[in-house]
Order: C-alpha cells, then structure tokens, then sequence
C-alpha cells in the first residue's frame, strides 16, 4: 500500500514536469513590476512616445515645484540668457524656499540675468525667482498663469491646471504623472532648459553684487544615465520627480508622484530607479502573434469572371510578424487596431500577397504591419468545380445539338434538291 502510494506522487510528479511544461514556463515569465513608493508614476520612451511603465498615470495629482519645468520652458520661450530680470514685490511675497528668505536678502529693483534666473530656477527651486519669471515674462502673475495654461492646452495636457508660477499648494492647481511626462520631455527638448536642469553646480550673481551658489537638488543627476529633471515637495503633493535618462543613446523620461518624503530624502530617487532600471530592461509582450487572422473581408466575384451569377468569398487577412506592444495600464485600455484593406479583385488573389494594413495605435505611438491573404483565384475554381464541369457538360450537349440540328437540315435540304 505504501509502495503504491510512492510511485503514484513520483508519477504525478513526472506528469506535471513532463506533460504540463506549459504551466511551468508560464510561471518562469511572469514579469513582476517594481514596488514603489509613490502613488502614481510613468516611463516613457522619448524616441517614439511609447508608455512603457504606468500606474495611476490619469490620476491627478498635485506637482509641486516640478511646475517649474513649465516656468522654464516660457521663460526659455520668451527670454534670452543674457536678458535682465528684475525682482519684483510678488516674487518677494514667496515662502522658503527661495533666495531671499534662505540665502540672500533681495531688493525689489534687483537684477539678475535670465540665464542666472534659470539656475536659480531649476537649481535651487527658488519659489520667488518663479515669480520674477511670472512678472517679467508675462507682465504681472495673472497673465503669466494664463500662458501656462494656454501651454498646457497646446501640449494636450488635458488633465492639468496651474494656478501658482512655482507649484505651492492649491487644489486647483494639479496635473498627472503622463502630463507630467510630456512636460519633462518638453523641457529636454528645449537647449536652455536641458541644459541647465542637467547642471549639478553653479554660481548667480545679483546687480547688488551678491554671488549665490546653487546647487541642483536632484540627488540622481549624473548617475546611470540621469541628464536632468526637476524634484518638488509639498505636504499635500508629497515628493515629487521627474528625471530623464539617456543609456545607450536610448532617451527615457520618469515621473514619479505622492512618494515619502522620508529623513534622508531618499524614497522618491529610489522610485524612480526602480522604474527606469525595469522599463529599460522591459520587453514588449504579443498583442496579435504571427499568422493570426486579424479581419475577414467578403469579396464578390462573378461566376465566370466576367458573367454570370455574383458570388462571395472569404478572404482572410494575416499579419506574418508578431504585433508587440508594452503591456501597462493606459495600453491595455487604449491600444486601438484599424484594418485597411487594399481594392481586392477576386480573380487576382494570389495566396501570400499583401492584402491590407494593420495599423496599431497607442497614445503617443502607431506602427502599422502589411496584412496577407491565404487564398488565391485556384480557391474560387475549387470551390465551383462542380458547377464548372456541369456547365461544360451542358455546354458540350448543347453545342452536340445544335450540330445535329444542324445537320439534319442540311440534310432535308439536301433531299428537297434532289427532287427538284
């Protein structure tokens, strides 16, 4: 009894290696996503858009000072570096942290120029020199925060609203973390900004002769790849980054939004390597693999080509490539597919041929695949072989007949002379 008990677990045990390697395979691909901190968070390629890693990525949230990114990019937009801001009463109105309550006392009337502004802008965080932007960019605050939103609605962030200049907590004042990736990726693409937001170190100088060093608060800049980005925190947003990439002449942004704000400063950078670090390794997974059916057209076709009754056949059509895609939260939802099929005439199908298009839409990214069909015009004989052969049958009969007929009146009229 017992030994019967031992060779049926070694025969289950050889069963589920042997003929379920399906389950164990599975189980060796399933691709864990990484653990992070923060509430939302996003990747995304910036060669071609695609959205590589996401969670809660529509969800909106508040963004802190990584609203700076968009007081850069207009004041990049509408300034040169060498222009001359002035520091202004609002700018001076700001809280901690900004120069003139944590480094250096500034004067209304005081100068800087706007490249020094940007340092101390994306460097420092500086609450009061986003302010400086706001009156001397758009002439007073109000008209400022509406060239942010205007902005805004011009990148399709359609999830984003700005009410302050340097992000300091409204609750209206909100965006998301895929919003905030088009602005990251926005921001690289601006010379100024990128090169300024991927600046470790510098000085500023005031017209009053002060000179400031700043440091960039980006605890990552210059490691793995990181070429710049922008941090935030308030209590309400929680901590809050966006960082870009650059491996293997692969550009990649990351935002990552409501992390902890933790005593060493260390939760949200460890986040966003996380992130990065899984999204740089990730592989696209089969939407539609190779020699799958993707639509079936009804193509109508006369019998005989040219004449006789209208008939339908089916023409599949395949794609010959696997059809990948990033698996996350926004595809699954959003990827859509559009078939357009090429004018198919029956009688010219050739198996093999291209047929159609595929076109795969994400988000930000298409890719469009050649569709095959696997019939050709020796499928419509197949089909009507019987009806071929009956009408040829018919058509041999038909013709004997009238030969006959024919040559009984010939005949007759043969007669008819002969007794004339």
């Amino acid at each position: 009894m017992k030994k019967s008990k031992i060779f049926s677990t070694i025969a289950l045990a050889l069963s589920l290696t042997v003929l379920s390697p399906t389950l164990i395979k599975a189980k060796a691909d399933e691709v864990k996503l990484p653990d992070i901190n923060g509430k939302a968070a996003l990747t995304m390629d910036l060669s071609t858009g695609e959205i590589i890693y996401a969670k809660s990525a529509d969800e909106k949230m508040y963004p802190a000072s990584t609203t700076k990114l968009m007081t850069a990019i207009l004041l990049a937009e509408n300034k040169q570096k060498n222009d001359t801001l002035k520091y202004t009463e609002s700018a001076k109105k700001q809280p901690e942290y900004s120069l003139n309550t944590n480094i250096h006392p500034m004067q209304i009337g005081e100068t800087m120029s706007a490249n020094d502004v940007m340092k101390a802008l994306l460097l420092f965080s500086a609450n009061d020199c986003a302010y400086m932007v706001a009156d001397n960019v758009g002439g007073n605050v109000d008209s400022f925060i509406k060239m942010m939103n205007d902005k805004a609605k011009k990148l399709n962030l359609k999830n984003t609203h700005f009410v302050t200049a340097n992000g300091l907590h409204d609750q209206e004042h909100y965006t998301t973390a895929y919003d905030l990736s088009v602005l990251g990726k926005t921001a690289y693409e601006n010379p100024w900004v990128k090169e300024i937001m991927g600046t470790k170190k510098d000085t500023i100088k005031t017209s009053a002769g002060t000179i400031i060093i700043v440091e960039n608060r980006n605890k990552i800049l210059g490691k793995d790849g990181c070429v710049g980005g922008k941090t935030g925190y308030t209590t309400p947003a929680g901590k809050c980054l966006v960082a870009i990439f650059e491996r293997s002449g692969r550009p990649m942004v990351g935002v990552v939004m409501k992390s902890i704000y933790d005593l060493n400063d260390t939760f949200v950078f460890n986040d966003m390597e996380k992130i990065i670090n899984w999204s740089y390794e990730a592989k696209k997974v089969p939407l539609i693999k190779k020699d799958t059916k993707v639509e079936t057209l009804n193509a109508k076709y006369k019998l005989f080509k040219f004449f006789g009754p209208e008939k339908t056949i089916e023409v599949p059509l395949m794609v010959k490539e696997d059809v990948e895609y990033y698996e996350n939260e926004i595809n699954k939802k959003e990827t859509t597919k559009k078939v357009k099929a090429e004018n198919i005439n029956p009688w010219k199908l050739q198996a093999n041929a291209k047929a159609g298009t595929l076109t795969v839409s994400e988000r930000n990214y298409s890719k469009s695949y050649d569709l095959y069909t696997t019939v050709s015009k020796n499928d419509i004989v197949k089909a009507n072989t019987l009806t071929y052969v009956l009408s040829g049958v018919i058509s041999i009969a038909v013709i004997a007949l009238i030969i006959f007929v024919l040559a009984m009146i010939s005949k007759a009229s043969k007669r008819k002379r002969r007794r004339y």
